[in-house]
């Protein structure tokens, strides 16, 4: 894999990253997020690849808000972001399919 040209690439993102590809299993990562971020936050993030995964499996926005909680913002930024992102949705969503 090549060089990445991300609008958000630090040193610091570097180091985090690098941690987290440290976690070997869901146990650490729940130890890790809750450490590491609020709640809130770690269910957002949740929350938006839940989105994307029903967005990648032709749910409707309707449908969406209703199984999640998300609101249409949401979905929508994260629709923008499947569709026009760096492929992060995708390919996360991919490999847990293989799984």
């Amino acid at each position: 894999m090549g060089s990445i040209d991300s609008k958000i690439k630090s040193k610091e993102l570097d180091l985090f990253f690098k941690g987290i590809l440290q976690l070997k299993d869901i146990e650490e990562c729940y130890k890790f997020f809750e450490d590491v971020a609020t709640i809130n936050e770690v269910k957002a993030l949740a929350q938006r690849l839940h989105v994307a995964m029903l967005l990648n499996n032709k749910k409707t926005y309707t449908e969406i808000a209703h199984v999640t909680g998300a609101s249409t913002a949401t979905i929508s930024r994260v629709n923008r972001c499947l569709n026009y992102g760096s492929d992060g949705y995708k390919l996360i969503l991919g490999k847990i399919e293989k799984q």
